[in-house]
């Protein structure tokens, strides 16, 4: 059983190097600023009593997500990890600028070295988790909740996919594109065809989809149909030929493509970025299934998708059911800042830093 549903069960308070599986190396400083390692020894060397307070924060609305991934990472690397006195926030917690979501306090040399690698890993989980609640958020926008698959796999390195999927997860997003992007909290990724699977076909968009429901005959049946970029004709080609099976169609057409539905119809241009996945196709796409009868098929759209677009298409009733959204989401655009604040527990900071009380942290025991 993964921990995560331990947690959800209330069985245990946080995520463990179980789930994360670290580096070794992380402790040895592999991955620490040098300028860290060297201070280590300096505090070892002179100044071993030293007390230390330290504080992480950020400067934007956000969702925070790493809580357990840092804990998890002071159990595992910090020297004498139960002589630290933590306190935390929880992922998924809203946070505000300035807030205050991690304390640390004991000898420096014992868990100091490490404060560069907790700031990244609150930046990443936080920004993914941030810009999936955002999405999210958009594609409700219109009262009417549309599932948002995450699709990040090709825009990043694939070594980022478990804690990235996770992060998505505490976001709002069930709904993941491979095995290893659900391996923290999931089961399998999802996925049905891609442009590959209809090249193999000679652009035979019906023939490349019966292949699929033959062999997966157990899925729900989602055509992708921007291939030949003629999206209308495709859709109506895999709709007449498998009726009620058809749950729906993916138009997934390129930010630099104009589809053939508008050489067609040259009389709507003029007012509007033809290009991709627009909203005047997806409206013509609509009314083309609805016409035939096929009003239960699904519309997806994916490519080139962020917050801002979704709720623009929300806002004006775009047919979208469904959205796919892969790069924007895995944009780090929040980050952390460690500060150590106390002294042996007197204020000592840099200029302009101070120990910010939260009355929301928890105090963390380690091993529950």
């Amino acid at each position: 059983m993964k921990e995560i549903h331990l947690k959800l069960q209330g069985k245990i308070k946080r995520l463990t190097n179980k789930t994360f599986k670290f580096d070794e190396r992380v402790g040895d400083g592999w991955f620490s600023a040098v300028y860290f390692l060297k201070t280590k020894e300096i505090a070892e060397k002179y100044k071993s009593d030293n007390i230390v307070t330290m504080q992480f924060f950020q400067k934007k609305q956000a969702v925070l997500c790493g809580t357990d991934e840092v804990i998890a990472l002071l159990e595992t690397f910090a020297v004498n990890p139960d002589e630290l006195e933590v306190h935390s926030l929880e992922d998924g917690d809203k946070v505000e600028p300035f807030e205050t979501v991690l304390t640390i306090r004991g000898p420096y040399q014992n868990y100091g070295f490490l404060e560069g690698v907790i700031d990244g890993i609150f930046a990443r989980r936080t920004s993914v988790a941030t810009n999936v609640y955002e999405v999210v958020k958009a594609a409700k926008s219109s009262g009417n909740e549309k599932p948002v698959i995450f699709m990040g796999d090709r825009d990043d390195h694939f070594m980022m996919q478990a804690g990235d999927g996770y992060a998505a997860y505490i976001g709002g997003s069930k709904a993941q594109a491979t095995h290893a992007m659900n391996e923290w909290w999931g089961k399998r990724g999802i996925g049905t065809m891609p442009h590959a699977l209809i090249q193999l076909f000679e652009g035979d968009v019906v023939e490349a989809t019966k292949a699929y429901k033959e062999t997966y005959p157990d899925d729900d049946l989602l055509a992708l149909v921007d291939y030949n970029n003629d999206v209308i004709t495709d859709s109506l080609k895999v709709a007449r030929a498998f009726g009620d099976n058809l749950e729906g169609v993916r138009v997934d057409t390129s930010n630099h493509l104009i589809d053939k539905y508008f050489t067609r119809h040259p009389e709507v241009l003029g007012t509007f970025d033809p290009r991709g996945v627009n909203p005047q196709l997806l409206f013509a796409l609509r009314e083309a299934l609805d016409e035939e009868g096929f009003t239960h098929v699904k519309i997806v759209a994916s490519g080139g998708f962020d917050a801002k677009r979704i709720e623009r298409y929300e806002r004006i009733g775009a047919p979208v059911d469904m959205y796919g959204v892969g790069s924007s989401l895995l944009k780090v655009n929040i980050g952390f800042t460690g500060d150590n604040v106390k002294l042996n527990g007197n204020h000592e900071a840099k200029a302009g830093r101070k120990l910010r009380e939260n009355p929301r942290l928890q105090k963390i025991t380690f091993g529950q």
